[in-house]
């Protein structure tokens, strides 16, 4: 089994991507950010899928050390906790960043305490969430010498085209993983690539998904990807 991501068609309304992939899969995770923000559970209902949500980032930014964004950033997360809640859906957030170097201690304190909030928040909604790993300039984590998390109410969504980025997807392979992402590139530029067209080894990654008992989510630009993805993926299903 494997799941697709709404971010291959993210240029279109939501009912439309959805209407695509229910006819490949019946797993969908909803990226809830431009065309797909999701404000209720009403869309998500009314198709016969399981889902998880990749919860809004494009704004949002759990480790600022300003902490109106931060408490606002944690509302955010939330809201869409309670909409995963009534579809069933696990949650993927990203772990925020800092502005500048010197900032990087106290927003590591930010993080650390946005994470026990909505842990807090996902316990009461009863919905599991994880943090993705990163691959750009100030993002906390980046690399595995960041894991374990602050909270451990948190899991860890691992993202293999940022691993690979980074170069440090081998290490990423060999850590407790609650959530996959799966997409290619070249080792230099996050192009969410079809997975065979970059330089990711995938025997090793399905190794580790079979390994952690996980349904790999295919998070490429667009469907036709989306499908040669699921060709390349096929042997290791």
């Amino acid at each position: 089994m494997y799941g697709v991501s709404t971010y291959a068609l993210h240029s279109l309304p939501l009912p439309d991507a959805l209407d695509q992939i229910a006819g490949l899969t019946d797993y969908v995770e909803v990226m809830d950010d431009g065309c797909h923000s999701i404000e209720s559970a009403d869309p998500l209902l009314s198709y016969d899928l399981k889902y998880s949500i990749h919860a809004p980032s494009r704004s949002v930014n759990i480790a600022s050390t300003l902490e109106p964004i931060r408490e606002a950033s944690v509302r955010v997360i939330d809201d869409c906790f309670a909409i995963a809640a009534e579809v069933d859906a696990d949650v993927v957030i990203h772990p925020g960043y800092f502005a500048w170097v010197a900032d990087r201690e106290r927003a590591q304190r930010q993080f650390a305490r946005s994470l026990a909030e909505l842990s807090a928040a996902a316990e009461e909604r009863s919905v599991r969430y994880a943090v993705e790993n990163m691959a750009w300039e100030f993002f906390f984590l980046q690399t595995p010498d960041e894991l374990p998390l602050p909270d451990g109410g948190a899991g860890f969504a691992l993202d293999v085209g940022h691993a690979h980025i980074k170069g440090c997807l081998p290490a990423f392979l060999q850590v407790p993983i609650n959530h996959i992402h799966i997409h290619d590139n070249d080792g230099k530029e996050d192009t969410h690539s079809a997975v065979g067209a970059g330089t990711i080894d995938f025997a090793a990654v399905m190794a580790a998904v079979r390994e952690n008992s996980l349904v790999p989510v295919i998070e490429v630009e667009g469907i036709d990807a989306v499908k040669s993805s699921i060709s390349a993926l096929s042997p290791y299903l």
